[in-house]
């Protein structure tokens, strides 16, 4: 029975919780795995709700945190040697920079026969300076070196890996995207329509547009908010914007509403109605996206962003920037609009004008969605091409081993 130690940097609402979590439940029977995981960030909802609807207890190293620190680095290694002694995997799979630097390490100086590491996305550009982006370009290239493989969950997060930040040879990344239970975002739509916007008093003659995710600088949350001031100067449709989430920026952005003359409200202490709603954190996402109109996306780097699949497994048009992976998950013109700026808000002004003002065109990009993401973004995909690749690279050291 092969045994797969899985480390993850944080249990966070978003993508890589949910791949290691589908991974660790669902891979086939013949697999044992272990889920190790730190802390999550004090800005960020927790996505514990995930592991236990799926009775997940994983092994927590709080010292395994997203900033650089010696001293909890060193910690956070020294316990993850220990496991990989008393567990003794054939395998470390590795998700996300942090998980990926202290487990790769560890693995491969403890001469682990397979070592893996999945990017969700990276940390070259958008993030840092040159000086500290070339430094963690470098730590990544000796890790790589370390690595019997690298996963990449798009083809253009493969290509800029390896054509442009060059981590590594293309023959060493292989393209395994997210899956995710995607069969909420397609029953009992309409209950939970109303649900949403009875709670928010969204008007059935209101477009709602909302923006889902951590607000963090790399979001870039102002070119929504640049967007949004232009559409409600111009357009003379009702429309309501929605910020989704929260995080370390949040004042920041509350600023830039007001510095564009965007009335907003607070939801969690105020049911007033405005123009820009913030509703901090929400563990429904299938009510979020049910009540939605239109789902937005302005990040200035993506690997692949879990809102415009659930967006698409809504039926639900969208609009963003084309970055990183996202050219790898809608389909331009037909389920997103696609602005090419990350900076400058007139595209993006128009794409959203469009879908408002537009209804037939909303309505026909509400049609395809869930039939694109159905198959291509379905956990059971993700399980069966991840079992292939554990048993390739198996097969491949016993090869060596003969």
């Amino acid at each position: 029975m092969p045994r797969i130690l899985r480390i993850i940097n944080r249990f966070n609402l978003g993508g890589p919780t949910y791949n290691a979590a589908y991974l660790t439940k669902y891979l086939p029977p013949e697999f044992e795995t272990l889920l190790v995981g730190g802390e999550k960030d004090d800005s960020e909802d927790s996505s514990a709700f995930i592991l236990d609807s799926l009775g997940l207890v994983p092994e927590i190293i709080p010292e395994m945190r997203r900033e650089i620190d010696l001293k909890n680095d060193y910690e956070a290694y020294r316990k993850t040697v220990q496991l990989i002694k008393d567990f003794k995997p054939d395998i470390v799979h590795t998700h996300a920079s942090k998980a990926g630097t202290i487990g790769r390490l560890a693995a491969s100086n403890l001469n682990v026969p397979v070592i893996l590491h999945t990017f969700h996305g990276h940390v070259f550009h958008s993030y840092f300076g040159k000086a500290k982006t070339l430094m963690y370009k470098n730590i990544e290239r000796n890790l790589a070196r370390r690595s019997s493989a690298i996963i990449a969950i798009s083809e253009k997060q493969k290509a800029e890996l390896c054509l442009i930040h060059r981590i590594c040879k293309p023959d060493k990344i292989r393209v395994v995207p997210l899956g995710f239970d995607l069969t909420r975002f397609t029953v009992d739509m309409d209950l939970k329509r109303k649900t949403f916007r009875e709670r928010y008093g969204v008007a059935e003659d209101e477009i709602a547009i909302g923006i889902i995710g951590r607000i963090v600088p790399v979001k870039n949350h102002r070119l929504f908010l640049e967007a949004a001031a232009k559409v409600l100067g111009t357009t003379t449709r009702k429309v309501r914007f929605f910020i989704i989430g929260d995080g370390e920026d949040r004042l920041r952005v509350e600023a830039i509403a007001s510095d564009l003359g965007i009335k907003y409200v607070d939801a969690t202490i105020s049911n007033e109605k405005a123009p820009l709603v913030f509703t901090s954190w929400m563990k429904e996402i299938d009510v979020v996206c049910a009540g939605l109109d239109i789902v937005a996306l302005t990040s200035l780097n993506e690997g692949t962003p879990v809102s415009l699949i659930e967006a698409q497994a809504a039926n639900k048009p969208i609009v963003s920037t084309n970055v990183g992976g996202i050219e790898n998950v809608v389909v331009e013109g037909v389920t997103a609009l696609l602005s090419a700026s990350k900076t400058d808000p007139t595209q993006f002004a128009e794409h959203l004008k469009n879908l408002i003002e537009n209804d037939a065109l909303r309505a026909d990009m509400s049609r395809v969605g869930w039939e694109h993401v159905r198959n291509k973004f379905h956990f059971t995909r993700l399980i069966r091409d991840m079992s292939a690749l554990y048993y390739e690279l198996l097969e491949d050291v016993s090869k060596r081993a003969l």
